[in-house]
Order: structure tokens, then sequence, then C-alpha cells
């Protein structure tokens, strides 16, 4: 049970493992915020567990400061922000820019600016953490995502940047999955094929993130790391 007043704020909470963590963390007696993109059942679910929702566009620079805006309004302390809001486009001829643009504002500019504009929030907190979701795919990029494995190695960066600015007080890390859980509609031959890209072999389910989430926030030594939960990916 939590006994810091301040609460977290977790970006991206309204389904998958987003929703999972979000709940955990009520479960574990933190106060929480969470931002959403589209209003979906796991966002209902959060409201009546009394979280608060705060829908965000983080597309854009405008939709950024918005809900930064939206977020002071809220509390005038944190106790972490985790960095859970993703987006996955593929590039399309003619269109590469914008993808681009839209992968490096949601996995980069969103970070950067939340990060910057409350600190002084993290600061009130007697203890404070920033974390961040990147991605497995990092680790040898990928040539069908281009933009969004690059805005994702930015944000590992970012991690390593911010950690320096804001030690000792505030703790900045990162959490890089693999595969967590598979979508309904992926098909045997899609799971058999991605299963054997590990050393384990099997698909986690969300609870491996939140134990990653809750050892960074529960560890008062590390800071500026990578945590790969990828059940082995490298090995093989």
């Amino acid at each position: 049970m939590s006994t810091d007043a301040a609460p977290i704020l977790i970006t991206g909470a309204a389904q998958r493992v987003g929703l999972h963590c979000a709940e955990r963390l009520l479960d574990d007696g933190h106060r929480l915020i969470f931002s959403y993109r589209s209003r979906r059942e796991g966002v209902e679910r959060l409201v009546e567990r009394g979280a608060v929702a705060l829908q965000a566009d983080f597309s854009s620079e405008n939709g950024i400061k918005a809900f930064i805006a939206q977020l002071c309004e809220q509390t005038d302390s944190l106790r972490a922000i985790i960095h859970n809001a993703s987006d996955w486009q593929t590039e399309q001829p003619g269109k590469e820019a914008d993808t681009f643009q839209a992968m490096v504002n949601v996995h980069m500019l969103a970070p950067y600016l939340i990060n910057l504009r409350c600190e002084a929030l993290l600061r009130r907190s007697a203890k404070a953490d920033i974390i961040h979701l990147s991605d497995d795919v990092t680790r040898r990029g990928s040539a069908r995502h281009v933009a969004y494995s690059a805005s994702k190695a930015g944000l590992e960066n970012l991690t390593l940047s911010f950690a320096a600015r804001f030690a000792p007080h505030i703790k900045v890390n990162s959490i890089a999955p693999a595969l967590i859980l598979f979508n309904p509609q992926d098909d045997a031959d899609y799971r058999s094929r991605t299963l054997a890209k590990s050393a384990l072999g099997i698909e986690p389910g969300a609870q491996v993130i939140y134990q990653s989430l809750r050892y960074l926030l529960d560890n008062d030594y590390v800071t500026g790391t990578l945590l790969s939960v990828n059940g082995g990916r490298h090995l093989k």
C-alpha cells in the first residue's frame, strides 16, 4: 500500500498493458492520473475506481501542451510519470515525413516536454521517478517500421539525458519490452513464428511489465538504466 500522497501519471492507459498497469497501481494504493486518446471501456473502469482521466492528443505540440495544462490543473505534485503512450505507423509512399513526425511527437516530444514542464511537480514528492516504455526493436532496428524504431531509440537516449539532469532526486529509467500480448486477430502461424524468436518462447502477459515498473519504482539505486524485458530475444 502506498503512503505517498502524490499521484502517479501513466499515459496511454486505456487498453492492454497500460490498462493492466494502471489497475495494478490502483490495487497497490496509488492515486492515479492517466491519459487516453480514445474513449474505451478501460477508461470507464479506471474512472469508476477513482482515477482521473485526461484526454490527450500527443501527435502535435499543441496537443501535448494542452495536456500538460490540464495535468497541472489536477495536481501540484507527482510521485512518478510513466510514459506508456505509443503509436505504431508504417511508412507509406509519399507520406514518410508525416509518419516520422508523428512517431517523434508521440515517442519523444511528448515525454520531453512533459518531463521538463513537470519537473517541479516531481520534486514536491518524497520519492520521484520517470519511466519510459521503449521497445526491444531498438536493438536491431526495423526495415518495415523505420520511424517507429528510430523514435523509440531516441526515447532511450532521453532517458540517459534526463537521468543525468534530474539526479539525485528524480530517477529516470526505461523498459524495453518485446512480445508481451498477442492481439485476438493474430493467427496460429504468426504466433508460432513470434514465440520462436525468443529463448523463453512464451507470451508472458502484461504482469511482467508491472513487475518491471514496480522494481524501478521501489529500487532507490537505479537510474539511467534500460531494463530489457524480451524473453531472451538477444540470445537467438
